[in-house]
């Protein structure tokens, strides 16, 4: 299949996820909205990894392009911790309808942008001190030159990225350990599967475009892509938790969910922070 079918196939299930993510407990939309000081566990988690890179006061005041943002409700949580001139991108039309409309009541003014976040720079005609991204995103990206490329053109000089997103050890194991049944390493083309459901619950059924398509990135794809657009990494980490109940073996904890006591003790998630130099190095045509 030609990668633009299946980005477009992809593009299709997340339009249909969007209505059923909008309405399910795990989002709690209303609750979200409700209380304008909750901010989302997943940013709760974002901002431990990313803070440490930021001065005192944090993301306040700071422009922000969050990329693969979906509903938008992480997004909404980085303006309500004081991000400004907020920036979420997706793919899906529809996620971005309802990042509209959740937005809207919450009362911010946020630019919502639809397109393939590879090319982001050619979509958001500006930069930004912060750009991040998490949770469930690069694996829908069929190579990362040109994300990453992108990432390094939306930064300000001396600007910041974070990824923090699902272990590819876990993609090797199928998201079902303990052994290892797929790559590892990216580079093989993509993986297709269908699926009726979600990551929500009780949302087995509710899908119709059922086929997803999914590309491995292993963490050297992921680091090395970021050096070679030209940015600096500051910090790589192999975290024990992660956002969502990926299997059976998983139990409740402060970040989202980890491993039972006395599993072997594997990475979850894992986060890069890397930023773009505060002056271009000589003879790098790619900055400014």
């Amino acid at each position: 299949m030609h990668i633009a079918d299946a980005i477009a196939a992809n593009r299709a299930n997340w339009n249909e996820r969007a209505d059923v993510h909008a309405s399910s407990q795990m989002y709690d939309v209303e609750g979200f909205l409700a209380d304008p000081l909750t901010v989302s566990t997943v940013v709760r988690n974002d901002l431990s990894v990313l803070e440490p890179h930021l001065p005192g006061t944090g993301v306040r005041g700071r422009s922000l392009l969050h990329l693969q943002c979906h509903i938008g409700t992480d997004t909404i949580s980085w303006a309500r911790l004081g991000a400004v001139d907020v920036h979420g991108v997706d793919l899906s039309p529809n996620s971005l309808r309802h990042a509209r409309r959740i937005a809207g009541v919450d009362g911010r003014e946020i630019r919502w942008v639809e397109g393939d976040v590879r090319f982001a720079s050619s979509l958001v005609n500006r930069s930004f001190d912060i750009v991040v991204t998490s949770a469930g995103t690069i694996v829908w990206l069929p190579e990362l030159g040109d994300w990453a490329r992108s990432i390094h053109d939306l930064l300000v000089p001396g600007g910041v990225f974070m990824i923090r997103d699902d272990h590819p050890i876990l993609g090797a194991m199928d998201h079902e350990p303990w052994s290892i049944c797929d790559d590892y390493l990216g580079g093989d083309g993509y993986r297709s599967y269908d699926d009726s459901g979600s990551y929500t619950e009780n949302s087995a059924g509710r899908i119709s475009q059922v086929t997803n398509y999914e590309w491995r990135h292993d963490l050297g794809e992921v680091v090395g892509a970021l050096l070679d657009a030209g940015l600096v990494i500051e910090a790589l980490a192999e975290l024990p938790y992660m956002d969502w109940p990926a299997f059976d073996d998983l139990v409740p904890c402060p970040q989202g969910w980890e491993l039972r006591q006395g599993a072997p003790r594997i990475p979850l998630n894992f986060a890069v922070v890397a930023r773009r130099p505060a002056t271009a190095a000589v003879g790098d045509e790619s900055a400014g």
